[in-house]
């Protein structure tokens, strides 16, 4: 049978558990990840060249995923926006915005005001996301042979010259 604590004793809060940071934020530092991310799959980034993306046109890409944070709302900033961010002109990013739509990576779609005036337009990435979702079986073929030869390697026996040696402990 357990004894009541006495009156004397004080309880001290039980500390809450330690928040997991991500990994953004152990790389980037709390200050920084504040400010939000954009999810930029590493496929899309190492598929550029597969894409038949100039490094603008990627850019351009990675600046509306960063505008794009809810699946269900697509990004619409304008061209203006966009075009201070990245440092160019206006008419740089329509040009590129019309390659994109050109090649199927991205549909634009006038917006308008509620007095019936343009605004800016609305742009639908599913060409994009549908092209790298088709690109993911080859780079799963391409990962799964560089295991298979690193762990070919492994199995090899090398001269004495180019063995390793065993890590002191």
């Amino acid at each position: 049978m357990t004894q009541p604590a006495p009156d004397n004793v004080v309880r001290l809060p039980t500390p809450e558990p330690a928040r997991r940071i991500s990994s953004t934020e152990a790389i980037w530092g709390k200050p920084v990840a504040a400010h939000g991310y954009a999810g930029v799959p590493s496929m899309l980034i190492r598929a550029q060249g597969r894409l038949g993306l100039s490094p603008l046109q990627f850019c351009l890409v990675v600046q509306l995923l960063e505008y794009w944070r809810d699946a269900a709302r697509r990004p619409f900033p304008s061209k203006r926006d966009v075009a201070e961010r990245m440092g160019v002109t206006e008419k740089a990013i329509q040009i590129n915005m019309r390659a994109l739509e050109k090649a199927g990576l991205v549909r634009r779609e006038l917006r308008r005001t509620a007095a019936g005036d343009p605004d800016t337009n609305v742009y639908h990435l599913d060409g994009l996301v549908e092209r790298v979702r088709t690109l993911e079986p080859e780079f799963a073929r391409e990962r799964e042979a560089r295991l298979a030869a690193r762990e070919a390697g492994r199995n090899v026996e090398r001269p004495p010259h180019r063995r390793r040696r065993p890590r002191k402990v």
